[in-house]
């Protein structure tokens, strides 16, 4: 419980900032300046009674003093795990900022996440130049392709010394987070003077001490128009079901989004909140026969207990799920026919469109300003950190802290109090 409420925010640095920085403006950024981990009026005095100062995370944003050499400063952007919203815009952030805030001319694109440093695959580096990013924040994916799994982390370290490389931003999720931590340790166990700096890339929303990573605000977006078409087919015919099926892994905060920008749905089924299949069928069935439709959201992390397990998992590590979505599909179905009543169901998975898009406006600009402050701690020299944000500002968070487990819908919380209020649905099914 001490570990949870007193995290260790204390941000890693490779050396004093000697070099006044070239950005000319008002309102630097002092590294006394930090927000609050957790800001109700309890859980400060709870500190302050236990004689301890709040937990509390560094503000984001330009410095006066750098610790680069901008004109001697080479730097390497890498894309991993799987395509999000959001990706492109990160890219030319990065780059724009360093070539237009502080004037490094020498950036390169690694192709195909971490497989760009290791010389197994023969991946040679993108040199990206402003002109190179014009208006790739117009298009879905990542200009530098992108993979899974894990690569040799001392390859990848012998390739960065190679170039001549002084700082790396890997953009990604928990598993190009955990990498990027394997990079940064045995930079420091060589003695290197290499910043790794992560920039939070995740649909599913889920990586501690993040308030909001991006791509998410334009998956909920997407994921809305999918209820709506699932909410039309079912209500467009007699004892209609409408079956959506969203990402999330272990978190459902799309699903829950999702849930509050849409009131039509009637169920929401997510992995934090276990639930029976007796006990949703009843309740699915008793919705139709009282209303004539309902519309089921579900999780892709949802109700695997219920599921024969894979015994698989894919090139990051992770557990291959089975399909909860055609699992329930064709158990709606079942359950319907066995109790004689007409059922019309259409099922829909739209997670590969929904990746594949262009950021929209919102997530574009959370883009830009998450790829700067990404750039201002580089120069800096931190390292072994990721830019996040929270409560409504971009900080600092240890790699170490952000990959400790995965951030998920408490089912006490006001959120899925909220989605159970919307959807009409009980509280345990």
């Amino acid at each position: 419980m001490i570990e949870e409420q007193y995290p260790d925010f204390t941000i890693s640095r490779l050396g004093e900032c000697r070099i006044p920085s070239p950005i000319k403006r008002r309102g630097f950024i002092h590294d006394e300046q930090r927000v609050l981990f957790r800001t109700t009026l309890a859980s400060v005095q709870a500190s302050i009674a236990q004689g301890k100062e709040p937990p509390s995370m560094e503000v984001a944003g330009a410095r006066e003093k750098i610790y680069f050499d901008p004109s001697k400063l080479k730097c390497a952007i890498v894309t991993c795990g799987g395509i999000c919203p959001g990706l492109n815009d990160v890219i030319r952030a990065i780059v724009l900022s360093l070539f237009h805030h502080y004037g490094v001319k020498k950036v390169f694109g690694l192709k195909y996440g971490y497989e760009g440093l290791s010389y197994r695959y023969g991946h040679a580096p993108v040199e990206l130049t402003p002109d190179a990013v014009e208006g790739i924040n117009e298009k879905g994916g990542t200009i530098l392709g992108s993979s899974r799994g894990n690569q040799d982390v001392g390859e990848m370290v012998d390739t960065l010394e190679q170039m001549n490389i002084g700082l790396l931003f890997t953009i990604g999720g928990d598993g190009t987070l955990k990498g990027a931590r394997g990079i940064s340790e045995e930079v420091t166990r060589r003695g290197l003077k290499i910043g790794v700096i992560g920039i939070p890339k995740t649909i599913d929303n889920d990586i501690l001490y993040i308030e909001k990573s991006f791509g998410f605000e334009t998956a909920v977006a997407e994921a809305k128009r999918a209820t709506y078409a699932t909410n039309v087919e079912a209500t467009g015919a007699r004892n209609g079901v409408g079956l959506l099926k969203l990402m999330g892994r272990e978190s459902g905060f799309i699903s829950a989004t999702t849930v509050l920008c849409d009131s039509n749905v009637n169920f929401c089924l997510i992995p934090e909140v276990p639930f029976t299949l007796k006990g949703f069928l009843a309740a699915l069935l008793e919705r139709v026969e009282k209303r004539g439709h309902a519309v089921v959201i579900v999780a892709e992390g949802a109700g695997q207990d219920l599921l024969q397990a894979t015994g698989e998992r894919d090139a990051s590590g992770n557990v291959r799920f089975a399909d909860i979505g055609l699992f329930l599909k064709s158990a709606i179905s079942t359950y319907f026919r066995e109790k004689e009543v007409e059922l019309n169901l259409k099922y829909i998975d739209p997670s590969y469109t929904i990746r594949t898009l262009p950021a929209n406006a919102h997530d574009s600009a959370f883009c830009l300003l998450l790829g700067h402050n990404a750039v201002h701690a580089g120069m800096t020299g931190r390292t072994n950190m990721v830019a996040g944000f929270s409560h409504g500002t971009f900080t600092h968070v240890p790699i170490p802290l952000a990959i400790s487990g995965r951030k998920k819908i408490d089912p006490e919380s006001g959120l899925w109090s909220s989605v159970l209020s919307t959807t009409g649905q009980e509280s345990t099914l």
